[in-house]
């Protein structure tokens, strides 16, 4: 009943009133990104979601688009703003999200929506994270986010879909909070940003 039915109304009414309540903070945080990237402060993705099925993910943008000299993109570290770090340390470049959790593309809990590339170099096991809708937060976020190998984070996201229950999302919430508050996490031990799964 929950997976089925409740889950989708807690996502939707959550969601809902999110934005309505966040609206100001996203107006600033917009504006100073669209000063600070001097460009457009939303990034928007293809992300594989339930099923595979794509869709578009929005997040907050806090990467500028510096190029070398050749024309390519600098590396993630010094293309991150401080503004940008800062938002990507509080998790507040996560909250645009809500609107795909408004849509039904997310949901508030669940595996995280990886990049497309990533498909064909599932296994068996780890595909089937992909039978949940993809969540803002998820039991891979609160036990370590990007500081965790892939391995590791395939078997929290499948642990979560065999266990998916309102008791285990309220825990995951709970724990996202504190997760947040102590910025936890954010970067890999070698990077920025999370390094790219490049299969088993």
């Amino acid at each position: 009943m929950y997976k089925l039915y409740v889950k989708r109304v807690i996502d939707f009414l959550f969601s809902l009133v999110g934005l309505m309540f966040l609206s100001p903070i996203l107006i600033v945080i917009g504006i100073c990104l669209l000063i600070v990237n001097r460009g457009s402060p939303f990034f928007l993705q293809r992300r594989p979601g339930k099923d595979g099925r794509i869709f578009k993910i929005i997040k907050f943008k806090t990467m500028n688009d510096r190029k070398d000299d050749t024309g390519v993109l600098l590396s993630d570290q010094d293309r991150l703003t401080k503004f940008g770090l800062f938002v990507r340390a509080t998790s507040l470049d996560e909250i645009p999200q809500l609107l795909n959790v408004l849509k039904g593309d997310m949901s508030l809990i669940g595996p995280r929506p990886l990049l497309e590339e990533y498909l064909p170099l599932y296994d068996l096991v780890q595909k089937r994270r992909h039978e949940v809708k993809p969540g803002i937060t998820g039991w891979a976020q609160v036990n370590g986010r990007n500081a965790i190998s892939w391995h590791d984070k395939f078997t929290y996201d499948v642990w979560y879909v065999d266990n998916l229950s309102f008791s285990l999302d309220l825990k995951i919430i709970s724990m996202t909070i504190k997760k947040v508050l102590i910025k936890e996490g954010v970067s890999s031990k070698t990077s920025v940003t999370m390094e790219k799964f490049t299969g088993n």
